[in-house]
């Protein structure tokens, strides 16, 4: 959100992203802007993500928005939910 504060769903995401991060035994908080990648997620954390984001939803992401500049940040996936289930 532009006022610095997280959104129910950023919050969402967010505890998404601890938890795969936590399987990875990765204990650092991250940022919502900060890089996915960065913060200790592989290829496979990725994609692990994506179908954890498609779970906590009840969506499925299109094979053309499954790409890295959309799993970059907490706040890329955000954008990304907010457009395929805005009402979440």
């Amino acid at each position: 959100m532009a006022d610095g504060s997280v959104s129910p769903r950023g919050m969402r995401i967010s505890s998404v992203v601890q938890s795969v991060l936590a399987r990875r035994q990765v204990k650092a908080a991250v940022g919502l802007s900060q890089d996915l990648r960065e913060a200790g997620l592989t290829s496979l954390d990725l994609v692990n993500l994506m179908l954890a984001v498609e779970a906590e939803f009840d969506i499925e992401i299109p094979q053309a928005d499954m790409t890295p500049d959309n799993f970059r940040s907490i706040e890329a996936i955000e954008a990304l939910v907010a457009v395929l289930a805005p009402a979440s």
